[in-house]
């Protein structure tokens, strides 16, 4: 997953170096995910790991895997091997989709505070 702008001082400096051992030493080029991401139970294989490959068709759409690195605890500082799993882009994006969930709430309620502040502002001159 792409590291927004805003975030990106809060990855240590060697940040590739660690993602690239965990997706390709650890998890040998193979998504880690065994269900936590909560999409329907058919994408693991006999071993109850995902079947998605890096740089292969991805399980029941064919588009290219992209091999990622979760943050379990959805924390960037916290790069302790426990914490970080090798995730297929599909397995990322819906372990992820509640704390996105919650991030867009926060900047929505963010925006409409400033708007307040403005109209605020503007009332009152």
């Amino acid at each position: 997953m792409p590291i927004r702008p805003e975030n990106r001082d809060r990855y240590p400096t060697d940040w590739p170096a660690i993602s690239e051992r965990i997706r390709f030493d650890r998890a040998g080029g193979r998504c880690e995910c065994r269900g936590e991401c909560g999409r329907p139970l058919l994408h693991l294989d006999v071993d109850d790991r995902c079947r998605n490959v890096h740089g292969q068709p991805a399980y029941g759409t064919g588009s290219k895997v992209v091999l990622t690195t979760a943050h379990l605890d959805h924390t960037p500082e916290h790069c302790a091997d426990d914490n970080l799993k090798a995730m297929c882009q599909g397995c990322h994006l819906h372990y992820d989709r509640g704390h996105h969930a919650e991030t867009r709430a926060a900047t929505r309620r963010a925006e409409a505070a400033a708007l307040a502040g403005l109209f605020d502002l503007e009332v009152h001159r």
